[in-house]
């Protein structure tokens, strides 16, 4: 590796305006995370909101995992791409010694979203939940210098209840993209064809009650987040007792809808969201009286452990993961497949 250890300021900059514009909810949360922790933790944020665009909004979903491989490939050696979010990336991983398979945990997650996976069980989408979300706590984590297991399982918890909640908000955006999140097996405890949702999205009863059943689940983690939440370092805990009241104000917004998250995407506003940052200044101060709750020490969900044994440099948690090499060839694959069809294409119209 080179020497590269501190992020410049213009590319510091840049990863600002990119979650400024890309991420209100934590650009809004980040106030409150001390100054040490907001610069690194934006950089962060830009990098993977960057790179699930990439895959979720660009024109080939699958080359832009293959792209985020390289850019990842690059900056774990050093010579990241001649970008500032790549390049205040690969300054991050060296400065907090960032252990590979927390990022590549990301890749693999995008690369089933690539590939247009569903998901059977509710485990399964832990699984992915795991991968582009709960991953990102974890890595928050080592940038605060946390690496015992307790904390980080809480920070997973918090990262899982997050990224259900998003579920939950864009069951209607996502069904109209062609893409399905909910359990296959909920549709069919319900007694519905997911792909007829998928070809006519209604916020029916049943949808509705798959919504509520995910922000249950979301619940359920965001008290267990909560012990972690209050054992973080004392500066940290406003910033991120604010993402998780800002989320859960999400899933409020959702239910005061019905449940309806189909008809149209639930948002809270800018007045809501100030109230959750004087709060969470509050709640973080309070916590210093109050004992810790007996949930910190609860075991790791089975779908996290693997983020935890990365983040707390449990001896080999960092090699490479049989699952990434697998779905990364299936996508080189489908890429080479393409390419081959396009190159036909273009020899047959000449």
């Amino acid at each position: 590796m080179t020497g590269m250890s501190r992020i410049a300021a213009p590319d510091m900059d840049a990863c600002r305006a990119a979650i400024r514009t890309g991420s209100r909810s934590f650009h809004a949360a980040s106030r409150l995370l001390p100054a040490s922790l907001r610069d690194p933790a934006l950089v962060l944020y830009a990098f993977c909101r960057l790179a699930d665009d990439a895959v979720d909004e660009g024109q080939d979903p699958v080359r832009a995992v293959l792209h985020l491989q390289d850019r990842l490939e690059r900056a774990y050696a050093g010579q990241p791409h001649d970008a500032p979010i790549d390049r205040a990336f690969a300054a991050m991983v060296i400065q907090y010694d960032l252990p590979r398979a927390l990022p590549d945990a990301l890749l693999e997650g995008l690369a089933w979203d690539a590939e247009g996976r569903r998901f059977a069980t509710f485990s399964e989408l832990l699984d992915y939940a795991a991968r582009v979300a709960a991953v990102v706590g974890a890595m928050m984590c080592v940038l605060m210098g946390v690496r015992d297991r307790d904390r980080l399982a809480r920070a997973c918890d918090l990262g899982l209840a997050m990224q259900l909640t998003n579920i939950a908000r864009d069951i209607g955006e996502d069904a109209r993209n062609g893409r399905l999140y909910l359990p296959l097996d909920w549709f069919d405890d319900a007694g519905m064809c997911p792909d007829s949702f998928l070809r006519a999205p209604v916020a029916g009863p049943e949808i509705c009650a798959m919504t509520a059943q995910l922000l249950n689940h979301a619940d359920h983690l965001y008290q267990r987040a909560g012990a972690g939440i209050s054992a973080l370092p004392l500066a940290c805990r406003p910033g991120i007792f604010a993402a998780r009241h800002i989320y859960c104000g999400i899933g409020g917004a959702i239910r005061a809808r019905g449940h309806d998250s189909v008809t149209r995407r639930a948002y809270t506003g800018k007045a809501q969201k100030l109230g959750w940052l004087a709060l969470s200044a509050m709640q973080a101060g309070l916590s210093i009286l109050q004992p810790q709750p007996a949930t910190l020490h609860a075991s790791p969900l089975p779908e996290i452990l693997f983020l935890v044994n990365a983040a707390s440099h449990d001896t080999g948690a960092n090699q490479r993961s049989q699952t990434l090499i697998d779905a990364m060839a299936r996508l080189r694959a489908r890429d080479l497949s393409a390419r081959r069809h396009y190159m036909a294409a273009n020899r047959r119209s000449a």
